[in-house]
């Protein structure tokens, strides 16, 4: 059974977060702080995970996802970083 990750990646060189999910946390991770060639992420290196939420389905990995990107999950994610 595969399993899905919820993650969170912050910059602290940048004050950037980032949230996505995968069933692969360590190849994900390279790719954002190593691998990937464009897109957002490659713009904020190096990123740490700060936060990871682990998932029996896609479908419930994807809804937590989108929950992290709406204004109470982005204040979630805000007190999550200010306690590092």
């Amino acid at each position: 059974m595969e399993e899905f990750v919820v993650y969170i990646l912050y910059s602290e060189k940048f004050n950037k977060n980032y949230t996505g999910y995968t069933s692969k946390l360590i190849e994900r991770f390279k790719s954002h702080n190593i691998l990937e060639i464009k897109g957002y992420t490659l713009k904020f290196r190096p990123w740490t995970v700060v936060h990871v939420e682990f998932f029996n389905s896609k479908s419930e990995a994807l809804k937590r996802e989108k929950y992290l990107k709406t204004g109470i999950g982005r204040e979630f994610i805000k007190n999550l970083i200010s306690q590092l």
